[in-house]
Order: structure tokens, then sequence, then C-alpha cells
């Protein structure tokens, strides 16, 4: 029963933590910049990384619910999770960046992983770029579970990563700063619990 109350939560707490990311991409106190670098321009555009940008995502964050002990540890790594958040929304208001218009504009919508990114971008403006919160969720998914699924695990950010790059939602200093802030995250949650 514990489990299946942690499912449900997690689930709410999935679909609230967006209502947070939507109100920065509106709410932002500066005027979003860009930090492209050419070498972002050297990066392919691949829509069919949408798939892992979008569905391998959330299926590995709710694994995390199986490697929990605890009710109390659970509790515990919702709040890194709340705390990863509270950091990415200071940097989408007070330093918001965004990726170039013109990567939205070779979305044309042919074939089904085109129309799929372009239903994401609908929902997920340009803004809230730096730092990658794909990147940065994965990684602290990651440092969740590597106790009992060891280093393998790592291919999880590494996967997401990439996926980020390839459908040209970030750039590629967002995945670092991402990574790190994961990392700040799960740390804070080793002190704490």
């Amino acid at each position: 029963m514990d489990r299946i109350i942690q499912l449900v939560i997690s689930g709410f707490l999935i679909v609230g933590v967006y209502q947070f990311y939507f109100w920065c991409q509106r709410n932002h106190v500066n005027r979003p910049r860009e930090f492209r670098l050419p070498i972002d321009d050297l990066i392919p555009y691949r829509p069919h990384w949408v798939w892992i940008y979008s569905f391998l995502y959330y299926p590995i964050i709710v694994a995390i619910n199986w490697t929990v002990t605890s009710s109390r540890q659970f509790l515990y790594v919702a709040l890194s999770f709340m705390l990863l958040l509270g950091f990415q929304m200071v940097f989408f208001v007070l330093l918001p960046v965004a990726t170039p218009a013109e990567w939205r504009t070779g979305v044309t919508g042919h074939g089904r992983s085109e129309r799929f990114l372009a239903f994401v971008q609908s929902f997920d403006a340009r803004s809230n770029s730096f730092p990658s919160m794909h990147t940065s969720v994965a990684t602290l998914t990651a440092l969740h579970l590597y106790p009992g699924a060891g280093p393998l695990v790592f291919a999880f950010p590494a996967l997401i990563a990439l996926s980020c790059l390839f459908t040209k939602q970030h750039y590629i200093v967002d995945l670092p700063a991402g990574a790190l802030l994961g990392w700040v995250a799960f740390k804070l949650y080793q002190f704490i619990y």
C-alpha cells in the first residue's frame, strides 16, 4: 500500500513541478539571453531523439519508488527533487536563457517524431534553457538509483543530455550546469538524510 501511495504522490509531484516550470516561462525578471556557442551549430538536428527526451525520462524517475526502503526515505528523496526545482526556478526567473528561434522553425511537423516534438514545444517555450532541467533531474535520479543499479545507471543522464542536444532543446553549456545542479541537490539530500 505504501508503494501505491508513493507512486500516486510521485505522479502529483511530476505534474505539479511542471506548473512551476511553466510559471517561470511567463515570469522571468530579465529578458532571456542566448548562450549559443559555435559548437552548438555543429550538433545535428535529430528529431527521433524526442522519444528518449520524453518517454525514457519519466519512467526512470518513477523507478526510484522501487528503490526506497522506507516512507521516510521517500519523503527525503521527494524533498531533494523539490530542492532541485527551487534551484532551477532561481535560474529560470533571474537568468532566463532561451534557445534560438530558428531552432524551432526547423521543426516542420513532417513525420511522427517531428509532430511529437512540435507538440512538446507547444508547451515548452524556448526559455528555461539554462541549466538543463532534463539533465539535472536525470542526474539526480541516477544518483538516487546508483546504490541499487550500479554505474550503468549513468547511461540515463547521458542519453537524456544527448536528446537535449539532438532535439535542439538546449545549448551544450546547459548540460554540465544541469548535471552539477543535480549533483548539488543529491549532496544536500545526503547531508540532511
